[in-house]
């Protein structure tokens, strides 16, 4: 179950995998007069381009957190259960075409850091990321500011677990 869109040299199509997922595929020639590099297709998973984008903001120093208000509280409820880990893409939203990607964050950044240098940071990094890892063109990286962790707050997950030990 897949669209294809044809195009010269390169051909790009926008498909689903056996769970429906949705991803780029980046079509490579075929034959055996192909360079090996290029034979056969390579799909992106949407899931995939999410992570990269994750870590890559993530990698900013000024950034404290990923998410909004509820998202971090799901996801610290979730960090609490016994294997239900940290979700990297808690906080990101991406829209995969099929040669173009456009991000969405939603972070929390430490107070007395500039929210103009931060977001341009964690653009210019998300956009470098992204496109060197998936070769897709980003076209857009949207950041809403969410809050300001101060030095003083205390860290949900660094909190109690109750008033019973």
């Amino acid at each position: 179950m897949s669209e294809t869109v044809g195009r010269t040299g390169n051909t790009t199509t926008r498909s689903r995998n056996e769970t429906g997922e949705k991803g780029t595929t980046l079509k490579g020639r075929r034959g055996t007069d192909a360079p090996p590099g290029i034979r056969g297709d390579t799909t992106v998973a949407d899931k995939v381009v999410a992570k990269i984008a994750g870590m890559a903001a993530r990698e900013i120093p000024e950034i404290h957190n990923l998410g909004g208000g509820m998202a971090r509280a799901f996801g610290a409820v979730k960090g609490r259960v016994p294997g239900g880990g940290s979700d990297i893409t808690r906080g990101v939203s991406v829209e995969v075409g099929e040669r173009q990607a456009a991000v969405d964050l939603d972070i929390v950044i430490e107070y007395g850091a500039s929210v103009i240098d931060t977001a341009g940071d964690v653009r210019a990094n998300v956009i470098q990321a992204v496109e060197g890892m998936t070769g897709l063109e980003v076209v857009e990286v949207n950041i809403a500011v969410h809050d300001v962790h101060l030095p003083d707050e205390e860290e949900e997950s660094e909190q109690g677990g109750g008033r019973v030990a």
